[in-house]
Order: C-alpha cells, then sequence, then structure tokens
C-alpha cells in the first residue's frame, strides 16, 4: 500500500468515535499512581512508575524506561550525566516487578548501570537491538551482576503479563530500530504510551509505524494516552528519511574528495544510509567514536545493518585509499569536548586532519544550548578547508520525534478519555494541550505533570494530585554516583568564575619567625608573571600579618592568623 492510500485508510480509520472510559468487567477496586519521576519539563532522564495499590493483596510497580540526562555544563562544572532521583524507587524496591524499555537511547536506558542493583535487579523487558544495547552497555560495569533480560519480539506481537499489569505494544517510528510504545492494561484502565515516535510512511529502511496496530489496541479503549510532546510546536508533517535520503546522495554525487559525516552515535538509521551511500558510491567506510563503534557492531551483529562485505576499514586504512573513496562517519554533531570531529578540527586526531576538498555533514539538530561552540566548530573547519553541509541548509537530518501534524493524528486514532504529554519541556507539552483541546478533548482531561508529580487514576477518572515525590537530579561525574551536592558544584563554580589564591608560609615553630620568603599559587586570578607589583605588595602583607599574630605562640596563633587573614 503505497503512503497515500495508508493515509487515506488511516483518516478513515481516526473517524471512530470519542471513547468513555474503559468499562472492562476486569476493573479492581484500588488506585494506580502514575509517576514520573523524570523526564517532564526537560528532553531525557526519562523514568516512570506506575504503582498499583489494591484495596486487597500487594502492591506492585512498574517501570517504563531509565535514562540518564546531560547536565547544563555552565552551571554543573565536571558532571559527566545527570540520573533520576532513586529516593521512591529504593524506598519501595521490594515491590517492583519489571521494567519495560521503549527503545536503546541513552536517555531512556543510560541509567540503568547506575540505578538497577540499587533496586533489587528487577528483570527488564526490550526488543533485541534495545536489549544487545543495553547488555554491552553493562559490560562498561563488571562489578555488577548479570542482567535479567526478556526479549520482545517486534515483528510477531505477543500480550505479556507482569504481575497485575497485561502487556501489549507497537512499532513506532524513531531514528533507531526496534522502537515500541506501550498499551498497558491496568486493574482500574489503560494507558497507551508513545515512546519516542514519529509517523513516517515512506521509511528508507525502517517499516512504517504500526498505526493499524494502535487502531486495534484502541478498541480495547485508551484511558489515559501519554504521549511524546518533543516536537508538538512543530507545524506540520515531519519529513520522511527517504528525502533526507536524497538530499544526502545529492552530496554524494557533488563530493570530490573525503565525506565527514557527524551525526549522534545513536541515530542507527542515519548511520545506516551514509552507509548504503557509501557503496551506492564506491566508498569505502570509517566508523570513528567509541560509542557509536559499540552502537554499530551491536546492530551488526544483530543484523540490523545492511552493507557489503568489505565496506568497513581501519582509520590507518584510508589513507591507501583517493580521498574520492573515503566516508569517515563520526561522533561530534554537538561539538562534544573529546569527540571525534572535535579532535579533528583541533588537530589532536590520530589519524585525521582536515583538508582542501573535504566535505562535512552535520546531520542532526542542535541541542538548544551549543550554538555557539557548534558554529565555533564550523568556523575552523571551515578556515581549514572543508565544505560544510547542514541541516539549515537543505534536509539531510530529520528529528525522531513527530510534528504536530503528527501528533494530532495519533490523538485522533487512540480516541483517549484523558490525555497527558511527556518527554518534553512545558511549553511543548502545552502545544499538545492545545492539540487537544482543538481535538475536543476537556481541558480537565488533559493532564500537564511536571517530575515528581503523583497522576492518581481510579476506576473511572484519571487527575492531577497534590502529592509529591522526591525528583531532583542526582549527578554522575569521575568519582561515582550521587558524589556531587550542590556545595560542591557552588565551590566549582566560584572557582572557575573567581579562581584560587594560595599563601604558604613556612615559619619556626619555636620563635614565630618567617624562615623565607612566602609563597603564592594563583590559579585563574592573576598571571603572577605579568602582576609582581602585586605578588610582592601580597608578601609584604602576608609579612606583615604573620609577625603581627605569630607572637602568640601555642594552639591559639594558627586560629588567630585565619581570622586575621580572612
Amino acid at each position: 500500500m503505497d503512503a497515500l492510500k495508508t493515509q487515506e485508510t488511516l483518516g478513515d480509520l481516526s473517524k471512530l468515535p470519542q471513547r468513555k472510559f474503559n468499562k472492562q468487567k476486569t476493573l479492581k477496586e484500588g488506585v494506580l499512581k502514575i509517576i514520573p519521576i523524570s523526564g517532564l519539563e526537560e528532553v531525557g532522564r526519562n523514568l516512570t512508575i506506575f504503582h498499583w495499590f489494591p484495596i486487597k493483596g500487594k502492591e506492585e510497580i512498574l517501570i517504563l524506561d531509565m535514562g540518564l540526562g546531560y547536565p547544563d555544563i555552565e552551571n554543573t562544572l565536571g558532571v559527566d550525566y545527570t540520573i533520576p532521583n532513586l529516593e521512591y524507587l529504593i524506598e519501595n524496591k521490594d515491590k517492583i516487578l519489571g521494567i519495560l524499555i521503549t527503545h536503546g537511547h541513552y536517555d531512556h536506558i543510560g541509567a540503568i548501570p547506575y540505578i538497577i542493583d540499587k533496586i533489587g535487579n528487577p528483570p527488564i523487558y526490550a526488543t533485541p537491538l534495545t536489549k544487545g544495547i543495553i547488555i554491552k552497555r553493562q559490560q562498561d560495569f563488571p562489578h555488577q551482576g548479570k542482567l535479567e533480560i526478556h526479549e520482545i519480539k517486534k515483528d510477531t506481537y505477543k500480550t505479556f503479563k507482569i504481575g497485575s499489569f497485561i502487556i501489549d505494544y507497537f512499532h513506532v517510528n524513531h531514528n533507531i530500530p526496534d522502537s515500541i510504545g506501550y498499551f498497558i492494561q491496568t486493574p482500574v484502565g489503560n494507558i497507551m504510551h508513545t515512546g519516542d515516535f514519529k509517523i513516517d510512511f515512506t521509511p528508507f529502511f525502517d517499516k512504517p509505524a504500526d498505526l493499524s496496530r494502535v487502531v486495534k489496541l484502541a478498541h480495547k479503549g485508551v484511558d489515559l494516552l501519554m504521549i511524546d510532546s518533543t516536537n508538538a510546536p512543530e507545524p506540520g508533517h515531519i519529513i520522511s528519511e527517504r528525502k533526507i535520503m536524497e538530499n544526502l546522495e545529492e552530496i554524494f554525487k557533488k563530493a570530490k574528495g573525503r565525506i565527514i559525516a557527524s551525526t549522534f552515535a545513536s541515530l542507527l538509521e542515519r548511520i545506516q544510509q551514509l552507509i548504503y551511500l557509501a557503496g551506492l558510491y564506491g566508498r569505502k567506510v570509517v566508523i570513528d567514536g567509541h560509542t557509536m563503534r559499540v552502537n554499530v557492531e551491536v546492530a551488526k551483529r544483530l543484523g540490523y545493518l545492511k552493507f557489503e562485505k568489505g565496506i568497513f576499514i581501519r582509520p590507518e586504512d584510508s589513507f591507501k585509499l583517493p580521498p574520492h573513496k573515503v566516508l569517515i562517519i563520526c561522533t561530534g554533531s554537538q561539538a562534544e569536548e573529546g569527540s571525534a570531529l572535535m579532535r579533528i578540527a583541533n588537530r589532536e586526531h590520530k589519524y585525521f586532519r582536515i583538508v582542501n576538498g573535504d566535505s562535512v555533514i552535520f546531520s542532526s539538530s542542535i541541542i538548544p544550548g551549543n550554538e555557539r561552540i557548534i558554529q565555533n566548530l564550523k568556523d575552523t573547519l571551515t578556515k581549514q578547508g572543508a565544505k560544510i553541509y547542514h541541516y539549515q541548509m537543505m534536509d539531510i537530518h530529520a528529528s525522531g520525534h513527530a510534528f504536530a501534524d503528527d501528533i494530532r493524528l495519533f490523538i485522533n486514532l487512540a480516541k483517549p478519555n484523558y490525555l497527558m504529554p511527556v518527554h518534553g519541556h512545558y511549553f511543548m507539552m502545552k502545544a499538545v494541550e492545545e492539540i487537544g483541546l482543538d481535538l475536543g478533548i476537556p481541558k480537565e482531561k488533559i493532564i500537564i505533570a511536571a517530575n515528581g508529580d503523583v497522576v492518581k487514576m481510579e476506576a473511572n477518572s484519571v487527575k492531577l494530585t497534590n502529592e509529591k515525590v522526591p525528583s531532583n537530579l542526582v549527578y554522575v561525574d569521575g568519582l561515582g554516583l550521587g558524589s556531587v551536592g550542590d556545595v560542591v558544584l557552588r565551590d566549582r563554580k566560584a572557582l572557575a568564575e573567581e579562581g584560587i589564591f594560595v599563601v604558604i608560609v613556612t615559619i619556626d615553630s619555636k620563635t614565630g619567625e618567617i624562615k623565607t620568603s612566602p609563597d603564592i599559587i594563583s590559579r585563574g586570578f592573576v598571571y603572577l608573571r605579568e602582576s609582581k607589583d602585586l605578588l610582592n605588595e601580597s608578601r609584604s602583607i602576608i609579612k606583615n600579618i604573620v609577625a603581627k599574630n605569630t607572637q602568640f605562640l601555642g594552639d591559639e596563633a594558627p586560629i588567630i592568623q585565619e581570622e586575621q587573614i580572612k
């Protein structure tokens, strides 16, 4: 069925009447608390809890996703990642039955190694590629035990049960294969969660999103739809990956030298397109960047990448080929420090330097806050002789998240009684609210929640409560999990902004006399070689302070000196 026919058919399906709250006979007495620990008011760090409180019987918890976030560089110096708050999960770890994973991006799986052993190592449910990426990442944490991962077969839908929760799922388009959304039948109603999704009727390698499956599940009744809101403010439909492919091919046709294509390490759809074009135009492929190499190896092993035999080469072997026979796919599209493209631009890469005739493709959008450093990177590469291509010049990148009209279509197909935007900043979630209102969903049935909020679902209602659970950021840096607090971050920021000034004085413990001239160490305060007058004046003041206070020899002397120096 072609794209136009598919859309016409879905248009008919979307005329289903608005559904009332699910009245299935299996509804039980009790309360389901839906708790987004993180992933709202932000993009990343996704973790949602479904906590079932029955009138009779044991409490049960089901978790959806367990991702990490990337810190605000200016205010969290030295922090590698942020992860969801653990307090609620640790307090209730004996009730956790399992973790459902939507796809293999780190903002949905990246926190697993930091959390899972602290909550009793519950089983994980994931599609094959997602499972492979989780297992590969876990190898970086050898001190932890083996994960229990149940594989979800995406192409042969099979309902399964976790405690009181009955789980179905459906294929969605995203920019990594094996992405799914979930349909969860709970004791008090049905919840549909899209995961990260877009609707692409003409993908190049992936299958179109299985909207007929969505409609089939919707016939059971969708009491609450939790929907990706990331690109809700963007009007229209998202561009198809087939169009992206056509534009990338134009670059391959024009390029006379090497092509260096930079994208997200997890954007396997784009990596696949580039590998395909390399084969089509007789280029060998170098994969550069640790995380990208890991993801490509997992995808190759599981059969998710299609490529010609012998197409991949080592970086050092690329010099044996003429430039027009080489494609380098690398990390660094966000100008990340230490990424492959940044090392190339800074002439710090072991193998590669930019030369005249190179074409550099930025096949990714710009994450807000990275505009300046990415522009600096583009300028540096251009000065060195590269020709730059980016998504603002031509359509060489498509987001993995649905635009407004795609969201509108999905809501029409699901026919939810209640609507809850997720995975987005506040203004993104409000854009979903506007779509919902336009489709006739009453405002009181649209839930705009925040991290740590508790949404209560009962047999006849869904409502946002005043209850809150801990949701503040947990930092991960080189020292470990949660080792960085607000005081440490404040001190780091002060040191970064004001520098440090250290005085070292050697004093005779018996006479109180200064043995040598005071040593002064300064970093980020003044450049001492160009501040000799200040240095000499400082030494003079230090000598006077010491001389004045060392007449009090004994235990109190250091205290007096410290107070005097302050």
